[in-house]
């Protein structure tokens, strides 16, 4: 839920800061008082579009802050993960947006500075706003094949999900075919000098590692008559000359005579002495050995040195390690399989593109059947929603359809349809307001009155899908009064039982079935114009809806009325 709104600088408002609650808000006042700014607050928060004309006149900057208090495993959690924001389970989530007097937008998640884009898809978690005059989601054909499939739920989306991947393999075969056929020409022609790669790479018989192996080799060999000089003077240093070892054998030979006189002092130090001259004798004779070893080889070294030449040609064709050389060859050696066994490989291919698109065709029929269940349980969940707004003559439709195509999927009774990882399926969602009039799409419902109800009903099933926490009505109650008022208003109290529900209204009927009421109030000050927000205790409630009831000037009688109002709210509330 969202749980604190701060605002400084955004238009009429200076600044306010405004605590929420759980359950069903109104924002009531006069016309023109700023109410719509705290709803463009929130939008800027979920990530819309900033201007410079939102900034109060005369400021460098407005900013909004909001905080966020989130169900553990929400997935605005998994979004800020992806996208490398921090943040703890528990933790509120802060989101902050500054909007500078030229136009440019700061904004910043848990502190993190985020772009634009980044921030959109964490409000698109948060918040969902519906105006009277804004298309939405919902009314757009393209998104219904996937609010039906939110609705249909577990079924469907395994059904789904292994459409997807043989839709995914059916399409990899159909390139692989289509590159095997569009090269064949090409592929002819290089067949020679493919087969000149791959004979080279074979005959040069290369192992991995090979020329590391070959230039260690290589440096031992063209140092060998130093190596061996080298490691002699030590060995005659150490063991064959009058020095060395022997002049630390007579040096062992004296101690000990001395260590017979006084042995605390002296025999420690003849045990070092003697320690080492025994490790120095195997040094000498490591070092005899190894000299033994030392191979003077100039026609091995010239092997080495051809073989180096070998390989580097090698390198400087087809890669630039002896691995790259060797997966050049066998990339190679596919393509001469494939060029010699053409038609084989063609024919292989057409038989695994054709199962494929028979097990495609089977997986988006099986979704389809589930889709068809969905649609008819969604439209009747519709229509169910719509008779507690008083729509009870609405009919609703979830109509599926499929494009035929002569190069589609073959599905039942022979006909070829259009398969996407979607299946075969578009979906477009249909009402008929009035009994005797045909099924229309959304998009052509005249009424504003009409299509507030409808929007109501459809965000009463979906929100309990999407999980947003927030969901906001700005004056989609225009249009409506009486009877239909109070139902939409209960309908947004029901509502607000599974996320918290915002709403700016001017209708009593509504406004009274709210949990908390803010008025939004403009002064004048200095010459300035300033807007302020007020929670209403159950005084300030009446007021304002006997405001609303009767205009301009508040009387007894619409003061008796609004307590009335709100009294009957409650026992509504109550009895739910």
């Amino acid at each position: 839920m969202l749980t604190e709104l701060y605002i400084r600088n955004l238009a009429v408002i200076e600044e306010v800061r405004i605590s929420f609650h759980n359950g069903f808000h109104v924002l009531t006042g006069e016309t023109g008082a700023g109410k719509s700014i705290v709803i463009d607050a929130l939008g800027l928060v979920a990530g819309n579009r900033a201007s410079a004309d939102l900034v109060r006149y005369g400021s460098d900057k407005a900013e909004i802050e909001a905080a966020f208090d989130l169900t553990p495993g929400h997935p605005a959690r998994d979004v800020c993960a992806k996208l490398g924001i921090g943040g703890e389970e528990g933790e509120l989530l802060i989101i902050r947006r500054e909007v500078s007097s030229t136009g440019k937008s700061t904004c910043r998640i848990n502190g993190q500075l985020v772009n634009q884009s980044m921030l959109r898809q964490v409000g698109e978690c948060l918040i969902n706003i519906h105006g009277q005059h804004e298309p939405q989601s919902l009314m757009q054909p393209e998104t219904h094949l996937h609010w039906l499939d939110e609705f249909a739920g577990e079924p469907v989306a395994k059904a789904l999900a292994e459409t997807e991947a043989l839709f995914e393999n059916y399409q990899k075969l159909l390139k692989e075919r289509r590159e095997l056929e569009q090269s064949s020409k090409q592929s002819l022609q290089m067949l020679d000098l493919y087969r000149f790669q791959a004979e080279e790479i074979d005959s040069a018989s290369l192992k991995v590692g090979e020329d590391e192996a070959l230039m260690e080799e290589k440096r031992k060999l063209g140092n060998a008559e130093k190596l061996s000089q080298s490691v002699n003077e030590a060995y005659e240093a150490l063991y064959a000359s009058n020095k060395g070892l022997t002049a630390i054998n007579k040096a062992a030979t004296r101690l000990a005579e001395a260590a017979n006189y006084d042995p605390a002092p002296l025999k420690p130090i003849l045990e070092q002495v003697q320690s080492a001259y025994y490790q120095l004798e195997d040094a000498a004779f490591q070092l005899r050995d190894y000299r033994d070893r030392i191979e003077f080889n100039p026609d091995r070294l010239a092997q080495i040195e051809e073989r180096l030449d070998l390989i580097y040609t090698l390198r400087r064709k087809y890669g630039d390690t002896v691995q790259d050389i060797l997966a050049h060859g066998a990339r190679i050696k596919r393509e001469l399989e494939m060029i010699e066994n053409k038609d084989e490989v063609l024919a292989k291919l057409n038989r695994e593109t054709e199962a494929a698109a028979r097990k495609l065709a089977e997986a988006a029929e099986r979704l389809s059947e589930l889709r068809r269940e969905a649609a008819d349980k969604l439209a009747r969940a519709i229509e169910k929603e719509l008779q507690d707004l008083h729509m009870e003559r609405t009919r609703f439709e979830v109509h599926l359809s499929r494009q035929k195509h002569p190069d589609g999927i073959l599905a039942k009774d022979g006909i070829e349809y259009v398969c996407t990882k979607r299946g075969f399926d578009q979906a477009e969602f249909l009402i008929s307001a009035n009994p005797g009039e045909p099924l229309k799409p959304l998009s052509r419902i005249a009424s504003g009155g009409e299509m507030s109800r409808i929007m109501l009903a459809m965000k009463s099933i979906f929100a309990r899908l999407d999980r947003i926490p927030v969901l906001v009505f700005d004056e989609v109650d225009t249009g409506i009064s009486g009877r239909a008022a109070q139902a939409v208003a209960e309908k947004m109290s029901t509502l607000a039982q599974d996320c918290q529900v915002f709403a700016i209204t001017h209708l009593p009927q509504v406004a009274c079935m709210a949990d908390t009421q803010y008025e939004i109030r403009k002064n004048l000050q200095d010459g300035r114009t300033y807007t302020e927000v007020e929670e209403l205790d159950w005084d300030g409630r009446v007021r304002e809806l006997a405001r609303m009831l009767g205009g301009v000037e508040v009387t007894e009688t619409t003061s008796e009325h609004a307590q009335e109002m709100l009294a009957m709210a409650i026992r509504r509330k109550s009895a739910k």
